[in-house]
């Protein structure tokens, strides 16, 4: 089946030893990253039970403040809206704007929180 395509054998045995590199390379990269693996493997795992417990305190707690933060800057915005709704008699539209500012405010808040803000400065 290797001379069925017209090209002869002079494209089969261009091709040996760069199968060959391509392969030992592949081989290399294979037994580096199974290094890599083993290693981060090992230095990720917990010591004992107490520090898996605080591990899932810990991030438990990270999981109740983001939340709480994105709530109470929903509840803040809708807040001043109704505020500014009864004082200027302007019904949905002081509601409906605060609410998307405190939506937004925070997202912002979460988003700094949870650290993605500064991954920025570093591109």
């Amino acid at each position: 089946m290797a001379q069925d395509t017209g090209h002869g054998e002079n494209g089969d045995r261009d091709r040996s030893p760069e199968e060959a590199a391509l392969s030992e390379r592949l081989g290399n990269l294979d037994q580096r990253l199974s290094e890599l693996r083993g290693r981060h493997v090992k230095t990720e795992q917990p010591t004992g039970d107490s520090g898996d417990g605080a591990a899932r305190a810990s991030a438990m707690a990270l999981g109740f403040r983001l939340s709480s933060e994105l709530v109470a800057g929903v509840v803040v915005g809708a807040g001043i809206g109704w505020g500014f709704d009864r004082l200027l008699s302007t019904s949905p539209f002081g509601f409906i704007v605060f609410l998307l500012l405190g939506f937004v405010a925070g997202v912002v808040n979460v988003v700094r929180t949870a650290g993605a803000g500064q991954r920025r400065d570093g591109s």
